[in-house]
């Protein structure tokens, strides 16, 4: 046994030299004292490491004090730039955006709270035309930025002290190179590779007792390579819902309790800006049970048009996203039960029939193991900020859909969400299971149906079953689809 695990560590190794990171959870504990999510912290481990995945904490704080700033040293960062003229540099998460009609762009630094008033934050105008690939790829990024503060005026404002951002170097500490992750998945068999995925999001697999429970840890990255794909997960406390939707990918935003209202999730039209759904891969709200809704009506009516085609109307506003959506939730023992109405806790506005058809699946968040210290993953495997940038990445790869639609066959009568939900389930357990599997001819079809047809027509059955618990106009059925014969 031990023979082949070191046979498998030296078969990584030799693939994804550049990749990896050697994994401690001791050492996690003092990134995440650190408030650094998992993302930047093997970035992090892999700069400061030796050839054994060894560090020096102090040099590892040191870097993190002095270009990492905290929100508490936000004030006297200002203060350094506003009055003792200093330019300031330092990595930070960034948002921008575009003001039509002043022509000016905007900028904010969401992690520090700034700015607190429009037009506080501006891009020079030579950053505007020399980076704006790198900052308007996507609304929301991470960078080396540097700032400076100067008294300006602007068209139509008086002349005030404003922060501009002169400098910005994106965070791409990896090349992703979609063609060589595809290959190297041909060198592991499906057992390998589960392994991988699992040790990638900081999960140690000898920790499961299951394949069912890998499987089922696994499905919670779904809306993480699949765009608007639509989940439902109930699970006990301690499973690692909140950990893997807040901490592994820079390109999804988890919302934990409190209050959300339309304007932040879709559209705010007194500030003329796009919400989460339209920056974001995925939103999940956490603890959903405890988050309300102060326009419940019109969240409802918006997330209704947005499930089903991705696009939203807020006042005279068309707007369009490609996040998916997904509701976590905790869920007592005795309610574990798919054959009783699971939802019932839900928010009210949860309560409609219409609604719950529009998500694709049901994540059994039970049949993930509760988070123990052998849960954590310890060992050499693929570092976070890698690994989430080549999900992201695969979210646009469509080679995959042409697949299962062409190894699919629908009987006549399907219905058309459940034919939708399963077809986009199972593409997502494509990309994370057989990347390499580029033609129907790269993949097996009994494996295709084991691993990726079977657990999306599953995930949908418990939406489909819970549906009917709540609305008798609903069936449990879900289509027999199967694969077809393919000569």
């Amino acid at each position: 046994m031990g023979r082949a695990i070191n046979e498998n560590i030296a078969k990584l190794k030799s693939i994804f030299s550049e990749m990896l990171v050697y994994k401690n959870p001791q050492r996690n504990k003092f990134f995440s004292a650190l408030g650094i999510p998992s993302y930047l912290r093997d970035w992090l481990v892999m700069r400061f490491a030796d050839g054994e995945g060894r560090i020096n904490i102090e040099e590892v704080n040191e870097y993190v004090r002095q270009y990492i700033p905290r929100r508490e040293q936000w004030e006297l960062m200002k203060k350094e730039m506003s009055k003792e003229g200093r330019r300031i540099r330092f990595l930070a998460k960034i948002r921008v955006e575009m003001d039509v009609r002043t022509g000016e762009g905007l900028f904010s630094l969401p992690d520090l709270g700034f700015p607190g008033r429009k037009y506080e934050a501006l891009i020079a105008d030579h950053v505007l035309r020399e980076k704006k690939e790198a900052l308007f790829t996507s609304s929301e990024t991470w960078g080396i930025v540097e700032l400076e503060w100067r008294m300006e005026k602007i068209l139509g404002r008086q002349e005030e002290g404003r922060v501009f951002l002169i400098d910005f170097k994106p965070f791409r500490p990896y090349r992703v190179d979609l063609e060589f992750y595809q290959e190297a998945r041909k060198e592991f068999n499906l057992e390998e590779w589960i392994d991988i995925l699992l040790m990638a999001v900081d999960y140690n697999p000898a920790g499961f007792l299951s394949i069912e429970e890998k499987l089922t840890m696994l499905s919670r990255l779904l809306p993480f390579v699949e765009k608007r794909v639509n989940i439902i997960e109930l699970a006990p406390k301690g499973t690692g819902k909140s950990y893997l939707f807040s901490q592994i990918s820079k390109y999804g935003w988890l919302v934990s309790g409190g209050s959300i209202s339309r304007a932040r999730l879709f559209y705010d039209l007194s500030r003329r800006s796009t919400g989460l759904v339209s920056r974001y891969d995925y939103v999940a709200l956490d603890e959903i049970q405890s988050i309300s809704f102060p326009d419940e009506e019109e969240v409802r009516g918006a997330l209704k048009g947005y499930l089903e085609s991705g696009e939203y109307r807020v006042g005279d506003y068309r707007g369009v996203g490609e996040a998916g959506f997904v509701l976590l939730g905790n869920i007592s023992e005795d309610n574990m039960n798919e054959n009783t109405n699971m939802f019932r806790e839900l928010p009210a506005i949860f309560h409609e029939s219409a609604l719950i058809d529009r998500f694709h699946g049901f994540i059994k968040g039970w049949h993930v193991p509760r988070m123990r210290e052998n849960m954590k993953a310890e060992g050499w495997g693929l570092n976070v900020e890698y690994f989430s940038e080549i999900l992201h990445a695969l979210r646009s790869e469509i080679r995959y859909r042409a697949m299962v639609d062409e190894l699919l066959e629908v009987p006549k009568g399907a219905d058309t969400r459940d034919t939708e939900a399963i077809k986009r389930l199972a593409t997502g357990f494509l990309k994370l299971l057989f990347p390499h599997a580029l033609s129907i001819n790269d993949i097996k079809i009994d494996e295709f149906m084991a691993y990726c047809l079977n657990p999306a027509r599953l995930m949908r059955a418990t939406i489909r079953k819970q549906l009917h618990l709540m609305d008798s106009e609903y069936t449990e059925a879900v289509p027999e689809i199967r694969c077809a014969s393919i000569t």
